[in-house]
């Protein structure tokens, strides 16, 4: 009776042992698949201006992908979907282009200012957090139209240009904005790997399965929630001067357009949230077929994403990273057994 009392204790030392190795080994692969989701894209962004002329159109992509990683960490680490975040965006763009054309600031410090811009409407629109679901959806959406609204005012055409088109083709120079749309890639992928591999990332994953439970638990819910609101805005305002840069004519309604976060939205979804390589994914991959089916025959296009949006809704509610972690899980299995 003894023996089978002391082999009992000693099994369990082991199992805890190869529980903790067996966890270990998997964390350290997770942050091997981040790492190279980091590395990949732009390994693959610095080369493709090698071999493909559109120079303009892998810029767009690039801003769409940080777009589209701003809405995984708003939405996939907190359960925040705002679709007014095209306003931060808008934000970004004016703040960005108005300081190069009256102060005649560097473009790359104007992209930075943009950051800036989309952080302080971010803060602005802070109090919107008081709403959950639905109604704070759409307080985003009615508070980015009203910054809209403001920017082409006529009153304010001296600053703004009111509805007229904001005009900085002086700095113009597509070799340092290609450059920067690569180096504003990996800040967005460093940033979602820190939240993706971090107590703070955990925090917000807490934050976003029920906020309450966080609370009770130790998190600081408002504090939280308010970096991850505060880094999106971030991102999302840089990627707004960065594209008005590379554009250099553009209206109000081209940047503070809803289209943006609708694409910005359905790509990070379709690539799946809470990931790193998700939102990637679904930026490259839709952006390509808009670009060869969404720009000459908008009307195709538009049929394209109903089907994707209805095929999201019904099958595909974690993405393309949900298939794949659902058939490696299925392939462990089999091999386990």
């Amino acid at each position: 009776m003894s023996d089978v009392v002391t082999v009992r204790g000693e099994s369990s030392p082991s199992r805890r042992s190869f529980g903790n190795t067996l966890t270990a080994t998997l964390r350290d692969r997770k942050r091997m698949v981040d790492l190279a989701g980091i590395v990949l894209p732009l390994l693959a962004f610095s080369l493709a201006v090698q071999f493909y002329g559109n120079e303009l159109l892998l810029v767009y992509m690039m801003v769409y992908l940080v777009l589209a990683q701003g809405i995984n960490i708003s939405y996939g680490f907190t359960g925040y979907l705002p679709f007014g975040y095209f306003g931060f965006f808008g934000a970004g763009a004016y703040a960005g282009a108005l300081t190069i054309q009256h102060f005649q600031i560097p473009a790359i410090l104007a992209v930075v200012i943009g950051g800036v811009g989309g952080v302080v409407v971010a803060a602005i629109f802070m109090p919107l957090f008081r709403l959950k679901g639905a109604y704070f959806a759409i307080a985003t959406l009615a508070g980015a139209l009203a910054l809209g609204d403001i920017i082409s005012n006529p009153s304010l055409a001296s600053v703004t240009n009111g509805a007229l088109p904001t005009n900085i083709a002086s700095a113009y120079s597509s070799g340092q904005f290609y450059v920067s749309a690569v180096v504003l890639v990996g800040i967005a992928l460093v940033i979602v790997f820190y939240i993706r591999h971090s107590k703070f990332g955990m925090s917000l994953l807490a934050i976003r399965e029920d906020a309450y439970s966080a609370a009770m638990a130790g998190v600081n819910v408002v504090k939280q929630r308010s970096i991850a609101w505060l880094i999106a805005a971030g991102l999302a305002g840089m990627a707004g001067a960065l594209f008005a840069w590379a554009t250099s004519l553009f209206y109000p309604t081209t940047v503070f357009n809803p289209a943006v976060s609708v694409f910005a939205i359905v790509f990070a979804l379709f690539g799946g949230t809470g990931s790193l390589w998700g939102p990637t994914l679904g930026a490259v991959l839709l952006y390509g077929v808009y670009s060869i089916i969404g720009i000459s025959n908008p009307q195709y296009f538009e049929l394209i994403y109903g089907f994707i949006i209805i095929l999201l809704v019904l099958f595909l509610p974690r993405g393309l990273v949900g298939i794949g972690k659902s058939v490696s899980r299925r392939f462990t299995t089999g091999n386990a057994r």
